[in-house]
């Protein structure tokens, strides 16, 4: 926290801001390519069994 509070008297709050955001979006992102690497599976074993 004590990081942020540099970030943000240093940088601004605006790029404080983004930086909160990237590192809070960054679990999701990545279960979101997890899924997309399943589906490609998936998509990839239907198109075999045609």
């Amino acid at each position: 926290m004590e990081g942020f509070i540099q970030i943000l008297a240093q940088g601004g709050f605006a790029v404080a801001v983004a930086a909160y955001l990237l590192v809070r979006m960054e679990s999701r992102l990545e279960a979101l390519t997890r899924a997309l690497q399943d589906l490609q599976v998936i998509l990839a074993r239907l198109e075999a069994n045609r």
